[in-house]
């Protein structure tokens, strides 16, 4: 019973007109022909063996896998061939056991319900094995040179367009790279050209409405952050600031809303000034502890750090008593900076 729904005339046609289109162009027109036709026989040879063939029973999808296989590797080995240096006498034999071998290699495969992405590596495994043989026995008969034979044997068509869409495929992808980077310079030239234009209008608004000096933006900026900010951070931004300052700061702390007349990049900028005044997080250290409680000995009598500490466990006691010595008694590091900063804090 023929393969319903597989025609293999017309699909050996369609193979043939895809050769034509793809055949190298630097070949010569009578090779350029014999890719084509040695593409169009096997291709209907192998299609229509496998239609008549009643005992496989394959299904169209497998009957097109098979003859595409064929005609795509007759296509790449007779360019091979033709690259090779071998004579043309030579080239219809090898094909042909070519052919062959991929017919009943898939075959094979079809039967035993081999998945296709094992299919494919395993026959082109055998078209190279049958394809160097041949090439082998020719020179082991004396009928090609050891130098025909090592080219013919270095002809790879299939590695050569596989590199070839890697090559466009990577240029497609930096083509793509360009144009990903223009198009983000040009969104940020346009973010820029908005800001600016922003901040103009702003300044336009405020010079109709009374102009605030850009030292007042930023003295009402540090007065918005520092509503948030605790009393000791407070105390220690304003300690560093000129007296005139603290007093506008602090009456623009108890102004409503007033982030609706804060310009946003000077707010970035006073943010920036104010991370460099703001104490930093120290790291704990023995070495730290240990000169914050020797400084507090000494600004500090002994009889007040003891009765600071009075109610305290005997580990603690025996830890500030070792430390006036300048020993470390061994605490863990953040246990003993509890210590030395409840000390200071008792004090």
């Amino acid at each position: 019973m023929a393969i319903e729904g597989f025609d293999y005339k017309e699909f050996a046609a369609n193979m043939t007109e895809q050769a034509k289109q793809l055949v190298p162009q630097d070949l010569t027109a009578e090779n350029q022909q014999y890719i084509v036709d040695t593409l169009s026989n096997f291709t209907l040879l192998a299609g229509e063996a496998l239609y008549n063939d009643e005992n496989l029973k394959l299904t169209a999808e497998q009957a097109v896998f098979i003859t595409q296989v064929i005609a795509e590797w007759s296509y790449h080995k007779s360019i091979d061939l033709i690259r090779s240096g071998l004579q043309k006498m030579y080239w219809d034999s090898i094909m042909q056991k070519i052919a062959f071998t991929i017919f009943e290699v898939a075959k094979q495969a079809i039967i035993r319900e081999i998945p296709q992405d094992q299919l494919l590596p395993a026959i082109e495994h055998h078209v190279q094995k049958v394809y160097n043989k041949c090439i082998e026995d020719l020179q082991n008969r004396g009928m090609i040179s050891e130098k025909v034979k090592e080219n013919a044997e270095n002809q790879s068509n299939i590695d050569a367009m596989a590199r070839k869409a890697a090559e466009e495929a990577n240029k497609a992808k930096e083509a793509t790279y360009t144009e990903a980077d223009e198009k983000r310079k040009e969104i940020q030239k346009k973010r820029e050209e908005a800001r600016k234009k922003r901040k103009e209008e702003r300044e336009a608004e405020r010079a109709g409405t009374g102009y605030i000096s850009k030292r007042q933006m930023k003295l009402m900026a540090l007065a918005m952050i520092l509503k948030i900010l605790s009393p000791d951070k407070i105390k220690v931004i304003l300690d560093k600031l000129e007296k005139d300052d603290v007093a506008n700061i602090i009456a623009y702390m108890d102004i409503v809303n007033l982030e609706s007349q804060i310009d946003s990049d000077i707010l970035m900028e006073c943010l920036k000034e104010i991370k460099k005044i703001l104490p930093s997080k120290r790291v704990l250290t023995q070495e730290n502890i240990m000169g914050d409680l020797l400084r507090l000995y000494k600004a500090n009598s002994r009889d007040i750090v003891e009765k600071a500490i009075r109610n305290e466990r005997p580990l603690v006691k025996r830890f500030i008593a070792q430390a006036y010595d300048g020993e470390y008694s061994g605490l863990p590091i953040k246990v003993a900076g509890i210590v030395a900063q409840h000390v200071e804090d008792s004090i």
